[in-house]
């Protein structure tokens, strides 16, 4: 219990730092968000609430925190919220590492706060889930709600880059890749997050159960 507690503070205090640093540079107009001419303030944090990966790294930092509070916490709520957090930011990790690392071009502090938030939180989070648990968690809600929140990210963020021509990552990007390329990545982050959540579901039977409580 005391280094599952250990390991949870560790997370949510990466995971906040990560987040709140980020958050700093998108005030201060970094270049993580536009490398050419940062829009406008309330525009810049509009579109750093948009991305998947500061979303993904916020409930991670929830679930984690409720877990330093409470390690063998459990309910309806919180299932979801850490099922969802942990294959959100698995995602996040593998589509860093595949798809945008190698366009990325950081120094500084964008560069940190772009390690931390892609690669250091997914680690701590993905073993603190493996290592710690609590289980079993996984149950046919939580799954829904897990499956539900990428779905719908996918069709506002498509919806908002009709209206507007943004998009948050390129793979995304409509004009320059046309939306046949972007049906089939949309098709393919719909399998990873099938195969990742199957992945989790299965893993939480098969691991050392612990008793439920609830918190």
């Amino acid at each position: 219990m005391r280094g599952a507690r250990g390991w949870h503070v560790l997370t949510a205090a990466v995971t906040v730092a990560a987040v709140v640093l980020q958050l700093v540079l998108v005030v201060q107009g970094g270049r993580v968000l536009d490398e050419v001419e940062p829009p406008g303030l309330g525009l810049r944090l509009a579109r750093f609430i948009a991305y998947f990966t500061i979303q993904s790294n916020i409930l991670v930092a929830v679930a984690t925190t409720l877990l330093a509070l409470s390690p063998d916490r459990d309910g309806a709520a919180f299932r979801a919220l850490r099922l969802a957090a942990t294959v959100g930011i698995t995602v996040t990790g593998l589509v860093h590492f595949f798809l945008l690392r190698p366009l990325l071009d950081l120094t500084g502090a964008d560069w940190a706060a772009d390690k931390l938030l892609h690669m250091v939180v997914p680690v701590l989070a993905v073993v603190g889930w493996f290592a710690f648990g609590p289980r079993p968690r996984v149950d046919g809600r939580a799954v829904a709600v897990a499956f539900a929140w990428p779905i719908a990210w996918l069709a506002v963020t498509l919806a908002v880059a009709g209206a507007t021509r943004w998009v948050p990552y390129p793979f995304l990007d409509f004009r320059a890749e046309g939306w046949a390329h972007v049906a089939v990545v949309c098709l393919g982050i719909t399998v990873l997050f099938s195969v990742l959540i199957a992945g989790f579901r299965y893993a939480d039977r098969q691991l050392t159960t612990q008793p439920a409580t609830t918190g």
